[in-house]
């Protein structure tokens, strides 16, 4: 069981930037890809980022390329996503994932465990 705890959400105006956290305990952390999808309103939950347990390998969704920007620090057992010149159409719950397989959260099928989320609100 892994437990995931996200942070870091909040209002921002267009343009603005804001850095969220997850941290996980249970199981060992490294061992697992760590992703970010997100939700919005009326809308189904989409792939947003995701980063190998090595960290070495990163992946994003098309419409974050170049804004968004996934790491992740195996001894704080922490995953982070640094989002910059936001946009309104970036407002959703953002929600962390951990999987064992990398490809089952870049294919958009989902992940093994799930944060609760965190909302983000980019206001125009």
């Amino acid at each position: 069981q892994v437990l995931l705890v996200e942070s870091g959400g909040g209002l921002v105006q267009a343009g603005g930037s804001l850095r969220l956290s997850c941290a996980a305990s249970g199981r060992t952390f490294s061992v697992y890809a760590m992703g970010w999808f997100r939700q919005a309103p009326g809308k189904e939950r989409e792939f947003v980022a995701a980063i190998s347990w090595s960290g070495g390998n990163t992946y994003y969704a098309d419409s974050v390329k170049g804004r968004f920007t996934i790491s992740r620090d195996n001894a704080k057992n922490t995953v982070y996503l640094q989002m910059i010149s936001l946009k309104p159409g970036d407002t959703a719950v953002y929600y962390c994932a951990a999987s064992q397989r990398l490809t089952t959260m870049t294919d958009g099928v989902g992940a093994d465990y799930w944060g609760q989320g965190t909302q983000v609100t980019v206001s125009s």
